[in-house]
């Protein structure tokens, strides 16, 4: 059985860690399959969104630490020559692709895996689920976005509490915080995850794809460029064919049909 299961149906790619009896630790060949399903998945047309959750009570509970005790993880790949390359690793795929991303956090959430939830777009927590930044307990810190993303989130006082401390959050302390968008039974999380993201890949995928790009161009530019880059996304969106039909639908007061293109 695969470690990260894939599936696409109705316009929605469901990434699935695996490994329910180890918590959904990642081990190494995951990482690399988990870049390349989010690359194909956001290279497909057909893919609209896509959600990233987890089998078993875990969503996922980091890094795989028996390989990295071993001499097998993270800290052993290419250090030594100075080679350490994140251009093609989970957090950075995660950030850079324009499809939107959920991450369904079917339980709990710790190291690696909380920054990887972070790293969704958007976040449906079961209420059974918890995001632990247990970086600093177990003596390393947030390696795969978390220092640059928590801040973002929360603001600096309170990702400084978190991350400090090495606080464990509830579902519902996530969501006071503003970390995750909803709180739902454990039974209804990947039916709300699903209408979620069905509502995501009913608007013109073209558009939503520039929307998403431009929000993540915003965070590290002007006002002024960030419109002129705006407007230069804008011009082939009014050439697309679901520009015109997003506009006939709302004349004629009917549901778009986009094709993407």
């Amino acid at each position: 059985m695969s470690e990260l299961l894939y599936e696409v149906d109705d316009h929605i790619a469901t990434l699935t860690f695996n490994r329910p009896d180890k918590m959904n630790t990642i081990s190494g060949p995951m990482l690399s399959e988990l870049s390349a399903r989010l690359i194909e998945a956001d290279r497909d047309r057909s893919v609209r969104a896509i959600i990233i959750t987890g089998n078993g009570r875990a969503f996922c509970a980091g890094l795989d630490l028996s390989a990295q005790s071993s001499g097998g993880g993270l800290g052993d790949i290419g250090a030594s020559e100075g080679e350490f390359d994140l251009r093609d690793a989970p957090p950075t795929v995660l950030h850079n692709i324009d499809t939107p991303t959920i991450a369904a956090l079917n339980g709990g959430a710790a190291g690696y895996g909380m920054d990887l939830a972070l790293g969704a777009d958007m976040r449906i927590a079961a209420e059974s689920a918890k995001l632990a930044a247990a970086f600093t307990k177990r003596g390393v810190l947030p390696e795969s976005g978390g220092t640059w993303l928590l801040p973002r989130l929360v603001g600096w006082a309170k990702a400084a509490e978190i991350a400090f401390t090495g606080r464990t959050l509830s579902a519902k302390e996530c969501l006071d915080l503003g970390l995750v968008n909803q709180v739902v039974a454990d039974t209804n999380l990947m039916d709300a995850a699903r209408t979620l993201a069905r509502e995501v890949a009913a608007n013109a995928p073209l558009a939503v794809r520039a929307t998403k790009r431009m929000m993540r161009m915003s965070m590290d530019e002007s006002f002024d460029e960030h419109i002129h880059h705006v407007f230069l996304q804008l011009l082939p969106l009014f050439r697309s064919k679901d520009f015109r039909e997003g506009m006939s639908a709302f004349l004629e007061k009917r549901a778009p049909n986009f094709e993407g293109r």
